[in-house]
């Protein structure tokens, strides 16, 4: 996660970064819990752009997509961006599943708190309550930079 970080300033400059976080595994469980963070990152690249340089580091981080939503070394997303709404192939933003993932929005809630969902109209804090039961997530450290 740390040299993940580390690659992303390559791209832009990260603005914020939330504490690390232990999440249970959704629809394929059986696997090792993950661990989970969320970033804001200030950079001059085009969403497409941005998301072609996130694979990348992916790649070099040694990420195999060998089984969808299964282990894996790295996964970089963007949840976000500022206020666009884009329904591509192979790019959808905001993140389709953000509004019903724990280990997306506890992170997020942690550095963005009021920032406001441009499909559903409520901010990050606002959707919290909305989650399904279940979806552990533990916050392991605070300052994953240092």
């Amino acid at each position: 996660m740390r040299r993940g970080l580390e690659l992303l300033t390559r791209v832009g400059t990260l603005t914020a970064v939330s504490s690390f976080y232990e999440t249970e595994p959704v629809e394929f469980t059986p696997q090792p819990w993950f661990i989970n963070c969320a970033a804001g990152l200030e950079t001059s690249l085009p969403p497409r752009g941005l998301l072609e340089e996130m694979l990348h580091i992916e790649q070099t981080l040694g990420r195999v997509r060998t089984q969808p939503k299964g282990p894996r070394t790295l996964d970089l997303d963007i949840l976000l961006f500022g206020d666009l709404v884009i329904d591509e192939p192979g790019l959808k933003i905001p993140h389709p599943a953000m509004p019903t993932r724990r280990f997306v929005l506890e992170p997020l809630a942690e550095i963005a708190h009021d920032v406001c969902h441009p499909l559903l109209r409520k901010t990050i804090r606002d959707l919290l309550p909305g989650l399904p039961p279940g979806q552990l997530v533990r916050r392991l450290e605070n300052n994953p930079r240092e």
